[in-house]
């Protein structure tokens, strides 16, 4: 072995002491080492401050919408969402105190619902917190709302915990629930919830030997009853049609089986939640958008091809975000309300020039942790190749 050869080895080993500290700091990060759960500062920097999408989220932080409620009608959640945006956009600390209170009022709000109200106006909230630095920005407050997501996961409510009925309700209570679990996670540097969510939430998409623990109704609208799912198998018929992205617990809804199929709104809510999720979890470093090949794009390619139902009112808001991951052409640039858990996409993730297809990444791997890794490697080769050539 060369002196030089030894010295670069040597060189080598000290690196990787000190890139492995670091990975374990970040592995220790309380944010869970994720930048941005919905979207990071840098992100929201780049959007328009023209345009009917931001002049009505403007409009909304601008105006007095009160205190949190909670309860299935309550849109303070989403509101202060839009704040929270406005506030980072404009970089603006009046609107980051504006959010801060608004934040504080939900604590509590969930005894005013149950927990399907819980499930779907937690998810703003925390990506609200996330999106203004609340921890950075307000540390006294933002402990207390620290304490308080971390607890209300478990608040049990007749139907059951957030948590629980992730893991047991295979419809929109369920989905719903995994968006606001996964936040909540990520947010509190929860990983293993975040492992267990994500695990759960394969096995809905039809991955039964990643979870199959559900309780499902009738059965009417699954393509193998003996082994049901969240979303019917590719390829999947019955009685000679197309069931193919059927999400059945939710259209048993509209009856039993027949054909044509029913318009069932329930199928949108269940992908409302089911999409928050999926985006979540894939900013996560998960592969959600190709799960279960493609469920998530296969339901939406069922429910407009073979059920001729696009979605009506507050379910549209999935449509630039679909649009976005898979380079569909669902949304036709017209004006969108925001839906029950989620808002504002014709403005963060509707321009139509940034389309991309899944990433594919290794499962579960936040993405934090790959540069540390890759200047490990990148180093030695570029070393050692110079060495190479000497």
């Amino acid at each position: 072995m060369t002196n030089k050869l030894f010295l670069v080895l040597c060189s080598f080993l000290l690196m990787f002491s000190n890139c492995s500290k670091a990975l374990v700091a970040q592995d220790s990060d309380t944010s869970g080492g994720i930048v941005g759960i919905w979207i990071s500062p840098e992100e929201i920097a780049e959007l328009p401050r023209s345009g009917s999408a931001w002049k009505k989220i403007k409009r909304i932080a601008d105006s007095d919408f009160g205190k949190a409620k909670g309860g299935h009608n309550d849109n303070h959640d989403v509101y202060t969402l839009a704040q929270a945006y406005v506030a980072v956009r404009l970089n603006d600390d009046t609107y980051r105190t504006k959010v801060v209170d608004n934040l504080m009022s939900a604590i509590g709000s969930e005894k005013n619902g149950n927990v399907l109200s819980l499930a779907r106006n937690l998810l703003c909230y925390v990506i609200a917190a996330d999106v203004i630095d609340f921890r950075n920005f307000d540390p006294r407050h933002e402990a207390t709302f620290r304490a308080w997501l971390k607890a209300v996961r478990h608040k049990r409510f007749p139907q059951g915990s957030l948590i629980s009925i992730q893991e047991k309700r295979p419809n929109n209570f369920g989905t719903h629930a995994t968006a606001s679990r996964a936040a909540a996670a990520i947010y509190l540097g929860d990983r293993d919830d975040l492992k267990q969510t994500a695990k759960v939430f394969k096995g809905w998409l039809g991955d039964r030997s990643s979870y199959s623990n559900f309780k499902f109704g009738k059965l009417h609208w699954q393509a193998d009853p003996s082994a049901p799912v969240g979303i019917n198998p590719k390829g999947a018929t019955k009685s000679g049609h197309n069931v193919d992205g059927v999400l059945p617990d939710d259209l048993r809804r509209g009856g039993e089986f027949q054909w044509p199929p029913p318009k069932e709104n329930y199928v949108y809510g269940a992908l409302q939640g089911a999409l928050a999720a999926a985006y979540i979890l894939h900013r996560a470093g998960y592969d959600p958008f190709n799960w279960q090949d493609k469920a998530i794009l296969r339901a939406y390619q069922w429910l407009h091809n073979e059920a001729k139902f696009p979605p009506e009112g507050d379910d549209r808001w999935q449509l630039p975000l679909v649009d976005f991951i898979y380079g569909t052409d669902y949304w036709d640039g017209s004006p969108i309300k925001h839906g029950k858990n989620m808002g504002w996409t014709d403005w963060t993730h509707g321009d139509r020039t940034k389309k991309q297809t899944p990433e594919t990444s290794v499962e579960g791997a936040f993405r934090q942790l790959i540069p540390a890794r890759k200047c490990i490697g990148a180093w030695l080769v570029g070393n050692l190749l110079a060495l190479a050539f000497e």
